[in-house]
């Protein structure tokens, strides 16, 4: 059973910067699929980038060039740090994990969300 949980999550002005941080346990650094998901208030969720087994990383359109996804080995942890950021990225943000390859899609494992608001 893999447990994530989330931090960092905030309240910013356009143009700002978080960091959003998912620890994960147990260990599952290069053996998941994992990365970070969002949902706005009447929106379906959408993925926002996502780190895979072999450490490729991929991004939503929509987030290319401001948003970084990273996995930390030493401390299983995955930090998406978002520059640049825009009211459309306000959302509840999610960590998620899967055994298999990215490509799979099977997320069966979810944080609780952390919340991103975004102010013009």
């Amino acid at each position: 059973q893999v447990q994530l949980v989330e931090s960092g999550g905030g309240s910013v002005q356009a143009g700002g910067s978080l960091r959003l941080s998912c620890a994960a346990s147990p260990y599952i650094y290069r053996t998941y699929c994992w990365g970070w998901f969002r949902q706005a208030p009447g929106k379906e969720r959408e993925g926002v980038a996502t780190v895979d087994r072999d450490g490729s990383t991929t991004y939503a359109e929509s987030v290319k060039g401001r948003f970084t996804i990273a996995a930390d080995s030493a401390n299983t942890t995955l930090n998406l740090q978002m520059n640049s950021l825009k009211p459309e990225d306000t959302a509840m943000y999610y960590c998620a994990a899967s055994p298999g390859w990215c490509r799979m899609g099977d997320f069966g494992y979810w944080g609780q969300g952390t919340q991103v608001t975004v102010s013009s």
